[in-house]
């Protein structure tokens, strides 16, 4: 389900004082930014003028956190104006994206708008930044401090080898040995292998 936000309400999804530099985007581009309730696989989504007129649109989770919010709007803003340079000559995360994004994270660094651990996580993205922050597993785990903590929740690399945990879809799994970056893990009802990332988050079964 999706609802129209009123630009003011946007505020109250972002860190103090970002509002302005975030609106200056979405005013300049005539960005329809719409606020999603969670969805499962992403966290946010760009759209390019499609010639029917329908302009830039823009969509994220509302259930983020005020920093995740404001990093994923920025990456989807990445989208849009290395659209607008670009257009659909360039890979969707190429080094064309990855410049855009580092230049627009750069105007809200060194400006006291960031904790401090997230401000270093940022800092060090802005070298490479990675295709969504979700791939960005140091980045990751400073965003994810600042979430609304829920019971028994941990990351895949929390859970005890052999520990089980359930994902949201209701399945349960055997977390096994970690294989390069990510952990083979056994769906209990299938034994079916699934390699998951250190930072998923998912729910501890005791």
């Amino acid at each position: 389900m999706k609802k129209e936000a009123p630009l003011n309400a946007l505020a109250s999804y972002l860190p103090e004082g970002t509002f302005g530099q975030v609106m200056e985007y979405v005013s300049t581009y005539k960005v329809h930014l719409t606020i999603t309730k969670e969805r499962q696989s992403i966290l946010g989504d760009y759209r390019h003028p499609d010639g029917q007129g329908k302009g830039h649109r823009i969509s994220i989770n509302g259930s983020l956190n005020k920093y995740s919010f404001l990093l994923t709007l920025l990456h989807e803003i990445a989208h849009l104006t290395t659209f607008n340079k670009y257009a659909n000559r360039v890979a969707a995360h190429g080094k064309e994206w990855k410049q855009e994004f580092s230049f627009i994270l750069r105007g809200f660094v060194g400006k006291n708008l960031l904790p401090p651990d997230v401000e270093l996580a940022v800092r060090q993205s802005m070298l490479n930044p990675a295709a969504s922050s979700c791939a960005d597993e140091d980045l990751m785990r400073v965003l994810k401090n600042y979430d609304r903590k829920k019971e028994n929740h941990v990351l895949v690399e929390q859970v005890p080898l052999n520990g089980q945990f359930k994902i949201k879809d209701g399945r349960i799994f055997r977390k096994g040995e970690k294989v390069r970056k990510r952990y083979r893990c056994e769906e209990v009802a299938s034994h079916r292998l699934y390699l998951f990332s250190p930072v998923y988050e998912v729910e501890l079964i005791s």
